[in-house]
């Protein structure tokens, strides 16, 4: 998850802040990338943070002190704890959370198993590319634009520009998903954890600056007319 203030403003009479998530169960998936609309509750918003990068914060710093299958037994624990809690405090759980719970268990009780580690190194793009065949399915197939569905009730743009966001958000997960294979099959696993982390935090921060850019001017002229 990656929190990027990118402005400030008013919007549908509410002060609002434009922020990058990298990993929100609410959305799509713990490992997706959104602009979100988000209220003053930066408390609120920055407990949601923590909660979010639970696994992934535990998986690195297992990994570092005990190796990759402590690691992938430690990120799958706390999976499954994350989604029961979710549940204990929602009452319900988002269906995309079961679908990433249910593709780390597989992926990481494979390594587990077999005591290999490319399953679990091959666990984030195939998250990925669910993520990617979801989105263009939903559109080509069932004429569904989730993008749109997503955040239509915070922002409002032109129908063309709710097209390109989807299309741009599943070529992204897709390059993603293909990056993270390459670098599992050609470096060490110590490059790939590192990736992981830290060059998929990158790689978000450049999507959500070609987010920004696309959304910049709907965003004004709505504040535009808002003031």
């Amino acid at each position: 998850m990656l929190y990027l203030s990118l402005k400030k403003s008013h919007f549908r009479q509410k002060s609002f802040l434009l922020f990058h998530i990298h990993f929100s169960p609410s959305t799509l998936l713990r490992e997706v990338p959104v602009i979100l609309i988000i209220t003053e509750n930066s408390a609120g918003d920055m407990m949601k943070f923590l909660f979010e990068m639970f696994p992934i914060i535990l998986f690195f710093a297992a990994y570092k002190f005990k190796g990759i299958y402590v690691a992938t037994s430690v990120a799958i624990a706390a999976s499954i704890l994350q989604i029961t809690f979710a549940y204990i405090k929602n009452k319900k759980v988002e269906k995309p959370m079961i679908i990433s719970l249910a593709v780390i268990v597989v992926f990481g009780g494979a390594t587990l198993l077999v005591h290999n580690e490319m399953f679990i190194k091959w666990k984030p793009t195939v998250l990925y590319w669910i993520f990617s065949g979801v989105l263009l399915i939903g559109r080509y197939v069932f004429d569904k634009n989730f993008v749109q569905s997503m955040l239509q009730k915070q922002i409002t743009v032109p129908a063309h520009i709710w097209e390109r966001l989807n299309i741009i958000w599943a070529v992204f997960f897709a390059a993603v998903g293909c990056i993270n294979i390459y670098i599992a099959y050609h470096f060490s696993t110590n490059v790939w954890v590192n990736f992981k982390l830290f060059g998929i935090l990158g790689c978000m921060l450049i999507f959500v600056i070609i987010q920004s850019v696309i959304l910049a001017p709907y965003l004004k002229e709505a504040d535009e007319k808002a003031e």
